[in-house]
């Protein structure tokens, strides 16, 4: 019996001891249980998956969805427009001498004699239009469209204008894209890893001029913005002209289609029906000749037309352009036109007018309509808005 009672003693102590730590395991089982050992495919998780840890590659394919990249990369929804579209039927002559004569006949341009000239092409930045030009005696005489003849000597021939066009969009993009301008950063651009010049964690990826990049993300550092144009793939704004697009109309506009001009990336997005249809780079108004900002319409359509002016004191600002083609009034003297001597876009360059290449401003003038919007604006606010600022503006 003294046996029975002592077990009986023992069991009980032995459960005494062992009652408290059972909630303690019971917890520490629970806890490994809301943690899964197992890793999660690989793949994108914005919540957690509970039954799997999104750990290892998920964890990079996670931070990029959130930047708005996904693999493989989505194409962007455009493609070229109409190389037909580029090509024009009229001949250009850079004027390369100061008072170039223009003579009545080919006789007096053959003779030579500058007293005999009808007219003469006095400003720094003139080009001519011409039809037909002669070789008499191994020397080169152009009639040109304006009336007259010229010689050789005071004209050199331009080849093509340059046959940049920019985008035809089938859909709306989900995010910015634009073109990288090479030619402002006078080489190569290289890509960085990390956006800002903190470190040297270039990739070794370079870009060239006019080529189409996406760009998911933007970041200031420094003062510079910084744009993320693809995986772990960072450019800086100088180089970049970047599209937005925003399908809401601008304040003031009636309609659902428009014309944006971004002075800040000097790019231009055309609306119809609310979604984006086209897209390119342009040259703007350099100061104190800014293109000015606020909301236009379309009030004169031309298929080519001459331009001339100047605005400083002394005229040497003055240019003297021959059929411009492709323009559109919307500002007083500042349009819409083809730029057939614009060799780059993507910089300020102009009187106040917005230049597009020649292929860019045939496909708008055949879009558009004389009382379409065109809005223009500076994200910056770097342009100055006081209307005392603007003449009536000029090319």
């Amino acid at each position: 019996m003294k046996r029975i009672l002592i077990g009986w003693v023992l069991a009980v102590l032995m459960l005494s001891t062992m009652l408290p730590s059972l909630p303690q395991n019971a917890k520490a089982a629970s806890a490994n249980a809301s943690q899964p050992d197992a890793l999660c495919l690989p793949g994108i998780y914005l919540q957690n998956p509970g039954d799997c840890l999104p750990a290892g590659p998920s964890t990079y394919l996670t931070q990029m969805a959130k930047m708005g990249i996904t693999f493989p990369l989505t194409k962007l929804p455009a493609s070229a427009p109409d190389p037909n579209l580029a090509n024009i039927d009229i001949h250009y002559g850079l004027v390369r001498t100061r008072n170039a004569p223009v003579y009545a006949t080919l006789e007096d341009a053959m003779n030579g004699k500058k007293s005999t000239a009808e007219r003469r092409i006095d400003s720094p930045f003139s080009y001519i239009s011409y039809q037909q030009d002669v070789v008499v005696d191994g020397r080169r005489f152009y009639l040109i469209d304006s009336g007259g003849w010229m010689t050789a000597n005071d004209i050199s021939r331009i080849g093509h204008p340059p046959l940049f066009q920019g985008l035809t969009i089938s859909r709306t993009p989900d995010h910015a894209f634009g073109w990288v301008l090479t030619f402002l950063s006078n080489g190569p651009v290289e890509s960085k890893r990390t956006p800002g010049y903190a470190n040297d964690d270039y990739t070794g990826h370079q870009f060239i001029n006019q080529q189409i990049v996406q760009v998911y993300q933007a970041q200031n550092v420094d003062g510079t913005d910084w744009y993320l144009v693809g995986p772990d793939e960072w450019l800086p704004h100088n180089v970049v002209a970047r599209v937005i697009p925003n399908t809401t109309p601008p304040k003031g506009v009636t309609g659902d289609r428009w014309i944006e001009i971004n002075l800040y990336e000097q790019t231009i997005s055309v609306y119809d029906h609310r979604q984006l249809v086209y897209a390119s780079l342009i040259a703007s108004g350099i100061p104190p000749f800014w293109t000015r900002p606020g909301l236009f319409k379309i009030f004169q359509k031309l298929d080519t037309t001459p331009m001339r002016g100047s605005f400083e004191a002394d005229h040497s600002d003055a240019y003297y352009l021959e059929n411009v083609p492709w323009t559109m009034y919307y500002d007083e003297a500042r349009a819409l036109h083809g730029a057939y001597w614009r060799t780059q876009l993507g910089f300020p360059q102009s009187h106040g007018c917005v230049n597009l290449s020649v292929g860019d401003a045939h496909w708008l003038y055949n879009w558009a309509h004389v009382g379409d919007w065109v809005y223009v604006w500076d994200p910056s606010g770097k342009t100055p808005t006081d209307p005392k600022l603007y003449t009536a503006g000029g090319a």
